[in-house]
């Protein structure tokens, strides 16, 4: 037994680490609870207050007028090449004719010298049974040579005039296929414009909508108030200038009658009437415009915006103006960018019924001036056409188109 007990390794005292491993685990799974809590606990991306929303939405409803008015003037631009192209293609194939026909009339004469077979001259004079006969074809013969050359030439003519107008062609339908491109570019604008903010709008609450509409309010108040003062100025100076004008007839008359021997109450009378007549006509004209311009644009309230429209069930904002202006005889261009540049520039304080009001810095936007600060315009996606405070949008000017 000692023997045995001699070759026993004495035991070696191991140092247990359970409690270590049970520490760090529990310290493992507390960062984990925590981290989890956290995550749990981190707040979500909070949503945009009302007014951020409002912003945006009237932001992205401005970037898709200004795409409309793109979309509006590459329609119009390829309306225009179209009718180009259409009628270069209609003249390409008039020549094509005339080319057939001149080489119809060439080869009528090749035809006739191969049947004369080609002999000389001189055998066909010493053959010839009467020589003065044969002088009178041989004149015949210069004169249908000469025709014959004049066919040849009228040929060559056709067919470099038909080459110009084929390249001047394929030209142009290389413009009219640009020109689609980017008609087809400012539709897809137009519409993820409009995408994007019916969704920033349909994600919003009732309560939400509600606020939205109330800031909505809130801002056509202020908009009709800025009018009111637009039109309690304007009536003052129009008063103030009624009776500038009655005080100056008034004098006129005093000295027409106290000193109509002199030639200075003459000279005076006669400068003053033909000034006043010829400013009451000139306003008298464009006034009489102005009636069927805005009696048209009244019969449009209620129609919906839709962008592109030019009539006659809706409209977008110079698709308005177009028609109305068109009611009293004048033409005016498709795109704002265009309008704009139409007639007379007036300030805000001198406008009249009738004149073009346009909006924003990039002026994707127009209406048409009513009076008393209001106008009459397609306002954007979602809304009809009708009357509003011209103060409803940042105005970049005024035009009177005649």
């Amino acid at each position: 037994m000692p023997v045995l007990a001699s070759h026993r390794k004495p035991r070696t005292k191991v140092r247990t680490t359970t409690p270590a491993v049970g520490l760090t685990t529990a310290a493992l799974a507390s960062v984990t609870l925590l981290s989890t809590q956290s995550a749990t606990a981190a707040p979500a991306e909070p949503k945009p207050a009302i007014e951020e929303v409002r912003k945006k939405v009237d932001a992205l409803y401005r970037q898709a007028g200004t795409a409309t008015q793109e979309y509006n003037r590459a329609k119009a631009a390829s309306a225009s090449q179209q009718t180009k192209v259409d009628s270069l293609l209609s003249d390409v194939a008039k020549r094509a004719e005339k080319i057939n026909e001149a080489r119809r009339a060439l080869g009528s004469y090749a035809a006739a010298q191969y049947r004369n077979g080609g002999i000389a001259p001189a055998a066909t004079f010493f053959l010839a049974e009467n020589p003065q006969g044969y002088f009178d074809q041989s004149r015949l013969m210069d004169r249908a040579t000469e025709r014959q050359q004049k066919a040849v030439d009228e040929v060559r003519t056709q067919q470099a005039s038909a080459a110009r107008k084929r390249a001047e062609a394929v030209k142009s339908l290389e413009t009219l296929t640009e020109t689609q491109a980017t008609l087809a570019s400012s539709k897809k604008d137009v519409q993820s414009k409009l995408t994007e903010a019916r969704g920033l709008l349909s994600r919003l609450t009732a309560e939400e909508k509600a606020r939205l509409a109330e800031l909505e309010r809130r801002q056509e108040a202020e908009a009709k108030e800025k009018a009111a003062k637009l039109a309690a100025r304007q009536a003052a100076e129009a008063k103030e200038r009624a009776e500038a004008e009655e005080k100056a007839r008034e004098e006129a008359a005093k000295e027409s009658g106290g000193g109509s021997g002199t030639g200075s109450g003459s000279g005076t009378g006669t400068g003053t009437d033909p000034g006043s007549g010829y400013g009451t006509g000139t306003d008298s004209g464009y006034a009489t415009k102005a009636e069927k311009v805005l009696a048209f644009a009244r019969a449009q309230i209620g129609k919906p915006y839709v962008w592109g429209a030019s009539g006659p069930s809706s409209y977008d904002c110079s698709g308005l103006t177009q028609a109305a202006w068109r009611e009293a005889g004048v033409t005016l261009p498709r795109t704002t960018w265009d309008q704009v540049e139409v007639g007379t520039r007036v300030a805000t304080s001198d406008l009249v019924p009738g004149d073009l009001v346009f909006f924003y810095d990039d002026i994707s936007h127009v209406g048409i001036y009513k009076g008393d600060g209001m106008m009459i315009h397609a306002p954007k996606p979602g809304a009809n056409v009708r009357e509003e405070s011209i103060y409803s949008m940042p105005i970049y000017g005024s035009v009177r188109p005649a």
